[in-house]
């Protein structure tokens, strides 16, 4: 599970930079937004599994048991 999140994360990483580089080119607005609300969707996606809840544990440290 843990290489899963680290490819989410260089996925993300890669997405914002892709963007980066569409966003100055003219016509390629709308698909630099969409990379960006894709990496930020990734991003949520592995703080929802490796931050802890209120009970102090998190998701990911559950899924073994």
């Amino acid at each position: 599970m843990n290489a899963v999140l680290s490819i989410l994360m260089l996925a993300a990483i890669a997405l914002v930079v892709g963007a980066i580089a569409l966003w100055r080119r003219p016509g390629f607005r709308k698909q630099a937004v969409l990379m960006l609300v894709l990496a930020a969707v990734m991003i949520v996606n592995v703080a929802i599994w490796t931050l802890p809840d209120p009970s102090g544990s998190a998701p990911l440290a559950r899924i073994k048991d």
